[in-house]
């Protein structure tokens, strides 16, 4: 799918630096990618301290 945008060449020229990456499409696609996995990763977090508890769980037992 072919998508027109306009995009920051300053900010693009710089993300392409930074991420060795040899096409601005591939820069473009794994900014994406990290942008979305940062979300879901807040999604995660928000869980944190919300899941019950496993009384049983004996985090000792699995050092061993």
């Amino acid at each position: 799918m072919a998508t027109n945008l306009s995009i920051d060449t300053e900010l693009l020229n710089e993300a392409l630096i930074i991420s060795g990456l040899s096409t601005k499409k591939d820069t473009a696609n794994q900014a994406l990618m990290e942008f979305v996995q940062r979300r879901k990763q807040r999604e995660i977090t928000s869980l944190f301290g919300s899941l019950p508890q496993d009384t049983d769980y004996d985090y000792k037992k699995g050092r061993k």
